[in-house]
């Protein structure tokens, strides 16, 4: 079972710097969210742009105070800083880099600074949070400050709340692959859930589940086929991927932060990479001989299913 990643006091203040787009994913919102529900006696302030397919409503919704950023240079950020006086800041963006931090502890050096890293970059901070299956404490050597903190790998696992009401026993692997899981991320900017549906078209049997948002800018496509197809069913903006996780006999997802979710509950899946910030997942996956394929080509993932499908490949 994953830990608290952090314990604070009652009266303490965190701003969290993040950002979601159509670009971006909802990945890092996503995942800021939860950890700001074991922050649950702080006051909490997301500092975010207002980008093209964010979800910063999901911010709203857990009533947060949401404060909207021009741009991401340090100048627009400095006034918020200022304005709450926070004895924490959590950065969670990859276009922040270890000098937008060196400059914000070199103004506020009494500030903790915690800095969410899946690709082992340089950063200049107290607290490196690398909540990944794959996070290695010791990739981070001469990439880190000597007094910073790593908390590093599953045990630090951000997992959203329905995750923990699901039964961790395994379940028993099914006979015959029935029911398919489709999660490509929030917004699947590859239109991959697409061309998995007309992939997936000859094996006439499966129930397919497709897990998106709002964010997705080809969910009008998607409602479309669902509509023309009575297999497939779209979940938009859900809060139970937990239980159609565990539904599911096998998962076909991105190497992303769902795969720490896909682990957790260990379920079977085929996961295909769909941007750069995934190889260290994707790698962990290759190592491991898991079924992980670089990118989404029709002719090598029907040959894939297939063998999973006629029992040739044990996932």
């Amino acid at each position: 079972m994953p830990q608290r990643v952090f314990k604070v006091d009652i009266d303490m203040t965190i701003i969290i710097r993040t950002d979601s787009s159509s670009v971006i994913g909802t990945g890092h919102i996503m995942r800021d969210i939860v950890l700001s529900g074991q922050f649950s006696e702080a006051k909490i302030i997301f500092a975010v742009q207002d980008l093209p397919g964010n979800i910063n409503h999901k911010i709203k919704e857990k009533d947060y105070i949401l404060e909207t950023l021009a741009s991401n240079h340090i100048e627009t950020f400095i006034p918020i800083v200022e304005k709450y006086h926070p004895d924490m800041i959590v950065i969670d963006h990859y276009g922040i880099d270890e000098r937008y931090e060196k400059q914000l502890k070199e103004k506020y050096p009494n500030i903790k600074l915690m800095v969410l890293d899946d690709t082992y970059e340089r950063h200049h901070c107290d607290i490196v949070l690398n909540h990944n299956i794959y996070a290695d404490k010791g990739r981070y050597k001469n990439l880190i400050p000597k007094q910073c903190e790593l908390r590093c790998g599953k045990e630090f696992t951000l997992l959203r709340e329905e995750f923990h009401t699901i039964p961790l026993k395994q379940k028993k692997p099914a006979a015959k692959i029935k029911n398919v899981l489709i999660s490509m991320g929030g917004t699947d900017h590859l239109n991959i859930s697409t061309k998995l549906i007309y992939a997936l078209e000859i094996f006439t049997d499966l129930t397919i589940d497709i897990v998106s948002t709002g964010a997705n800018p080809h969910i009008g496509e998607l409602q479309k086929i669902q509509a023309c197809k009575n297999n497939i069913t779209l979940h938009v903006n859900i809060d139970y991927i937990a239980q159609l996780m565990y539904k599911a006999d096998l998962a076909i997802v991105s190497p992303s932060v769902t795969m720490n979710e896909i682990f957790y509950l260990e379920i079977p899946f085929i996961s295909i990479k769909t941007a750069n910030n995934q190889n260290e997942m994707h790698d962990y996956l290759i190592r491991g001989k898991y079924i992980a394929l670089d990118t989404f080509n029709k002719k090598k993932f029907v040959e894939v299913f297939q063998n999973i499908y006629s029992g040739g490949i044990n996932v």
